[in-house]
């Protein structure tokens, strides 16, 4: 409730707005078990129904970026890419007009979502990495290396 009272100048009178709260009904008080499991599993919850209705009506763009390693020889292009968790049976890899383009989408298993998260770092949902390539033409295969998945363009 706000009201309004005399700031005691004589003349021009500006007045004070004060806030007294008024205390809530039982009803409306939020249970104090434990807050920060609560607003944890909110925001996870509302960024999931972000990323359904983005998947369903928004063109899926990616939202992380993998780390990389390139590395080259007189034979082959070695490419690292950091997806530890990603089956890299689930990795596309194409090449557009001399771009490497490394996609997919890493998301928790099942059986742990409903589990209780104390430390989410490995970034979650759709990724993409672009690589432009040195002119030339590519042979890719794939193999996982070290929690990586490996890729290895041979030079033609």
């Amino acid at each position: 409730m706000l009201q309004t009272r005399d700031a005691g100048i004589l003349g021009n009178r500006p007045h004070m707005l004060v806030f007294q709260p008024q205390r809530l009904p039982r009803v409306f008080a939020m249970q104090p078990k434990n807050p920060l499991d609560w607003m944890l599993s909110e925001a996870l919850d509302s960024l999931t129904r972000a990323e359904r209705l983005r998947q369903q009506f928004g063109r899926q763009e990616a939202c992380w970026e993998p780390p990389i390693d390139v590395l080259e020889t007189e034979h082959e292009l070695l490419i690292l890419v950091a997806l530890p968790g990603v089956n890299p049976d689930n990795v596309e890899t194409v090449i557009l007009d001399g771009v490497l383009v490394i996609s997919g989408q890493r998301t928790l298993p099942p059986e742990l979502r409903n589990a209780r998260i104390h430390r989410l770092e490995l970034p979650q949902g759709r990724f993409e990495r672009r690589i432009a390539l040195p002119v030339g033409r590519y042979a890719i295969s794939r193999f996982v290396m070290d929690g990586c998945v490996a890729l290895r363009l041979a030079k033609s």
